[in-house]
């Protein structure tokens, strides 16, 4: 339960991530990229609340998840490294997550 629930929270993150880079890049270019940005959000909004976890705890989760995959992404597309304030932040939203699924 606890892998299925993370691939899906994965999955959920990158979607999210994705359709809010899709808008940014649509902010600059071609308005099909917005579009494309906001069927993304769509999908990621129906995606995530696929799981059998209560809401609060599956947001708590998913933060975490969140935060690293968005460090991920704004890294490869926009070249983007996190600061020493980004990395401590993150390491208590990580560890947030974490103490969720450890006393879930």
């Amino acid at each position: 339960m606890i892998l299925k629930t993370f691939i899906v929270l994965i999955v959920a993150a990158a979607l999210e991530v994705g359709g809010d880079a899709l808008i940014r890049l649509g902010l600059a270019g071609p308005a099909y990229w917005l579009a494309a940005g906001g069927i993304t959000l769509f999908i990621y909004g129906i995606f995530v609340n696929q799981s059998g976890l209560d809401f609060n705890r599956l947001m708590g989760i998913y933060i975490a998840v969140f935060f690293v995959v968005s460090q991920v992404i704004s890294f490869v597309l926009f070249k983007q490294m996190p600061d020493d304030r980004i990395l401590l932040g993150g390491g208590f939203i990580v560890t947030g997550g974490l103490l969720m699924i450890v006393m879930s």
